[in-house]
């Protein structure tokens, strides 16, 4: 898995040299990986060559080739989970539920495929049939981001292939092991090595394979400032499907909970799983003004017994890092950001060592900071936001550009009914948190959160278009109309 550079190679122009990439562990700064950076052309190439006969492989041997391998990642599971963890910093029993999650989306796209991309055929008028069926888009680029780095590409990847697309996959350049070894599983059960290509590089490498005329689209999970620019890229050829699964500013509203306990908890594994790393973390608490205390107590009690640390420690930890140094920096200036504007700590986000990327779960109440930045803060901090009723925490909850998660915890059942109808986001939950999906429905968002393409589930709806096909076993064709009559002469 780790690579060395040549140190012999000699120094030659830049614009000739393939750079090298490398991981490291963000809970030690220790190198993981290293890797020569490819080249997005040459990969689509390969794709596009090895396509056709792909698709042209029944249905059920596409599906049996997946299933060798969930197979063959079921096999190496703890050696995944390992890699998964040391790369992204996640506690391991995390790591764990992401492999998990990589081995049970085959048998879930098989299932999706069957009921969003079946094979109909209706009897119509004179004996014709009326046929519905789908095709393969071709070749598909795949963006992956590092807080999932196996789990949300393994997403599109595996619903495309059943579809019968071939695909080229650039996993995170903050993550590219985790990538490199879920293309290798892949190829272990014997899907063609031009099927699954690997391109790994930086967002230079990203732009190029976006921008290759011979992918047949993209399918993107990542920031929303990143799918606003491909949407921008892919703006003149609507001929290629674009399928953007963004983040969120999420809200969760807590309202007459009976069982504060219970409340507290559900905010904290909405806020702090994954460090915050997830894209339908719960980023803003939605509270009724003046009787906050009780939750806000139970949930600072919480957070003064969550564990930071590297994703082995024993005992193992609710948090480990974020990603790398970059991100912790970035996360602590939205943090002073929000103080600056008279945001109060409630309790505070600390870097216990400078050098490392840990962040301590931060919770801040922001009620009276004006001009609140609508913005995906992608680390530990929780906003709390208090309202007068019930139709303003509607109203706040819908105070933002994104649309993706949102949660109630507490209220009647016709409150319920009313938050779902009116709050724009989609996933809307009941006394769940926020984050947390099920593989089994549709996943995504509005608003700048996505573009009404919901993968999970409905993965199958993008992999696929619907050809229809009126049929008939022998010609037969009339002209009613505009004719003159062959038997009449002309004046």
């Amino acid at each position: 898995m780790h690579r060395q550079l040549d140190e012999a190679e000699p120094v030659v122009d830049r614009a000739l040299v393939t750079e090298t990439l490398v991981s490291t562990n963000p809970a030690t700064g220790e190198e993981i990986w290293s890797g020569k950076t490819g080249d997005a052309a040459a990969e689509v190439a390969a794709a596009r060559a090895a396509w056709p006969a792909w698709a042209a492989h029944s249905h059920a041997y596409r599906i049996e080739a997946l299933r060798r391998f969930a197979n063959v990642v079921r096999k190496k599971q703890d050696e995944f989970a390992e890699l998964i963890a040391h790369e992204t910093g996640k506690p391991f029993w995390e790591a764990r539920t992401e492999v998990g999650a990589v081995v049970n989306k085959v048998e879930i796209s098989v299932d999706a495929y069957a009921e969003r991309s079946p094979q109909r055929k209706m009897e119509a008028a004179l004996g014709n049939r009326i046929a519905v069926r789908h095709k393969p888009h071709g070749v598909l680029a795949v963006l992956g981001p590092y807080n999932f780095p196996a789990h949300l590409p393994n997403g599109h990847i595996v619903p495309a292939l059943i579809a019968g697309n071939a695909v080229v996959f650039k996993p995170s350049e903050k993550t590219p092991a985790t990538g490199e070894f879920l293309v290798r599983c892949f190829h272990e059960a014997t899907i063609p090595d031009g099927v699954v290509r690997l391109l790994i590089g930086g967002p230079e490498q990203g732009r190029a394979l976006a921008a290759q005329p011979g992918i047949d689209g993209l399918l993107f999970t990542g920031s929303a400032r990143a799918g606003m620019a491909l949407h921008k890229q892919f703006a003149e050829t609507p001929q290629k499907i674009l399928a953007l699964e963004l983040g969120g500013n999420n809200p969760l509203v807590v309202w007459h909970a009976k069982d504060v306990e219970a409340a507290a908890t559900i905010a904290v594994q909405s806020a702090y799983l994954t460090a915050g790393q997830r894209c339908t973390a719960a980023r803003r608490l939605i509270v009724e003004d003046g009787k906050e205390g009780p939750l806000l107590d139970a949930i600072c009690a919480t957070l003064d017994r969550v564990i930071v640390d590297h994703p082995f420690a024993d005992p193992q930890p609710f948090m480990g890092p974020v990603i790398d140094n970059a991100a912790a920096d970035h996360v602590q200036e939205q943090w002073l950001d929000l103080m600056m504007k008279g945001g109060k700590p409630l309790r505070r986000l600390d870097r216990p060592f400078e050098e490392r990327p840990y962040l301590t779960p931060a919770l801040i109440d922001v009620t009276e900071v004006k001009d609140r930045p609508d913005a995906e803060i992608f680390g530990p901090v929780l906003q709390v936001i208090r309202v007068k009723d019930f139709d303003a925490a509607i109203d706040e909850a819908n105070n933002t550009r994104y649309g993706l998660a949102a949660s109630l915890v507490g209220g009647t059942p016709e409150l319920y009914d009313k938050f779902w109808a009116n709050v724009r986001a989609g996933v809307i939950n009941r006394n769940k948190p926020t984050n947390g999906a099920p593989s089994n429905a549709p996943f995504g968002g509005v608003g700048i959160s996505g573009n009404h393409r919901p993968s999970a589930f409905y993965a199958a709806d993008y992999s696929a278009y619907p050809v229809t096909s009126s049929e008939a076993d022998r010609p037969r064709a009339a002209i009613g109309e505009g004719l003159r009559d062959p038997n009449m002469q002309e004046d």
